[in-house]
């Protein structure tokens, strides 16, 4: 997931707004105010713009920061759950509040949860944003043997539901592979293998103190924690909750498809 530097360029549009109308308001208004006599008062442009602006920019910003920010699925690395060209709502509370740009903890929030889809700066390069689901809380032993997952030396159940038909024409069509219903813990979510993959990883690891496992569901085509390791407890961004949207622009996507609005993650 690409991440464009909105966050910061919205703080500092807040921050500049804001103090062109605290300064004009302390120091140059009243004597616009009395120079005008009684007439019209002309405001600066920048002053105009500025107030106008700045409840706006304030409050999308308070939004985004502290409820609910939006992001948009590039990849098929959460196939089937999720698809290329999603629009998912991602709760920025769940995992406690955090100060936009410096990252600070503000609240403690709820603990993550194994089967939580969640969205997180990516270790390797924190101004990349990734989207996984988490498979592995801090102490646990986590196996990955022949595609199928154990947690503390227990299997995941793992029921077959089908083969997938496939979505759109391009390279994340991924027609053919089969598709599972895997619970973990009481959470049952959808995953994909795709047996025409030869490599799959292997091995077993601990998870240590402050840190998560997380993969993709669709295990074969995943940049994940199997590849570059675990996700800091501070990287977190928040929890995916809602497909509000999903618009497939490519030449070989599935354009604008109402049925995903609303679907829960």
């Amino acid at each position: 997931m690409i991440h464009f530097d909105f966050e910061f360029l919205l703080v500092a549009a807040v921050l500049v707004s804001g103090i062109i109308w605290l300064l004009d308001s302390l120091l140059f208004a009243a004597g616009r105010k009395q120079r005008a006599q009684g007439h019209a008062v002309h405001e600066p442009i920048l002053v105009e713009y500025a107030k106008s602006f700045f409840p706006v920019l304030f409050a999308v910003m308070i939004l985004r920061s502290f409820v609910y920010e939006p992001f948009r699925i590039p990849s098929g690395s959460m196939m089937p759950s999720l698809l290329v060209g999603d629009f998912i709502l991602v709760n920025k509370y769940d995992y406690g509040i955090r100060l936009p740009v410096v990252h600070t903890q503000l609240t403690e929030g709820n603990k993550v949860k194994r089967g939580d889809v969640a969205v997180f700066r990516f270790p390797d390069d924190e101004k990349l944003d990734f989207i996984k689901r988490v498979i592995g809380l801090p102490g646990d032993h986590v196996s990955y043997y022949n595609r199928r997952l154990m947690i503390n030396n227990k299997p995941l159940e793992v029921v077959l539901k089908e083969v997938y038909p496939g979505q759109g024409t391009g390279k994340d069509n991924m027609k053919g592979s089969e598709v599972y219903i895997e619970t973990l813990d009481e959470i049952s979510h959808l995953m994909m293998t795709d047996d025409n993959v030869k490599f799959s990883a292997n091995g077993e690891l601990i998870v240590p103190e402050g840190h998560y496992f997380v993969m993709g569901d669709n295990r074969d085509h995943s940049n994940d924690s199997r590849f570059w390791g675990f996700v800091p407890e501070q990287n977190l961004v928040g929890k995916a909750v809602r497909v509000w949207m999903h618009w497939d622009w490519r030449s070989d996507g599935s354009g604008l498809d109402l049925s995903r609005i609303g679907n829960k993650i």
